[in-house]
């Protein structure tokens, strides 16, 4: 009789990826993220379980995107209250803050569920090619 094998969350070390964003399309790096974070590269992938993988990644204010996204590309944000919306173009936001470019946009590629949003809790996005999770190094693989 064939058995279902659950793989037990103690029993996998944590993966760290580190990611540098420079000379990357913004798309085609918030697929692949997204897809280390649900573990899908992982032969033991089992859709509802959370992935034991984390990611960081650097030089996030270097990211690219292609044709005139720049300038047509707009995000939104609404405190709740009336007359709040507030609308930036992707270079104002890039100027700002660049994180939230590529953890808005992987966010968008993650179930919609208390799933993704505890996967999106393993993804840390730095400016810069420094982060604080030195202590890693030996787990860390460089993408």
């Amino acid at each position: 009789m064939n058995k279902t094998y659950i793989v037990k969350q103690k029993n996998t070390l944590p993966n760290w990826y580190l990611i540098n964003a420079e000379k990357q399309t913004l798309g085609r790096l918030s697929s692949k993220i997204a897809y280390l974070l649900k573990g899908k590269n992982k032969i033991n992938y089992t859709p509802h379980q959370i992935n034991n993988s984390f990611i960081i990644v650097i030089n996030a204010e270097k990211i690219q995107i292609s044709g005139n996204k720049k300038l047509q590309k707009t995000y939104y944000r609404h405190s709740g209250k009336p007359g709040s919306l507030k609308t930036e173009t992707f270079e104002q936001l890039q100027q700002r803050i660049p994180n939230k470019i590529i953890e808005q946009s992987v966010k968008g590629m993650l179930p919609k569920n208390t799933l993704g949003r505890e996967l999106f809790k393993h993804l840390k996005v730095y400016t810069g090619k420094s982060h604080p999770h030195h202590a890693q190094k030996n787990h860390i693989t460089i993408i």
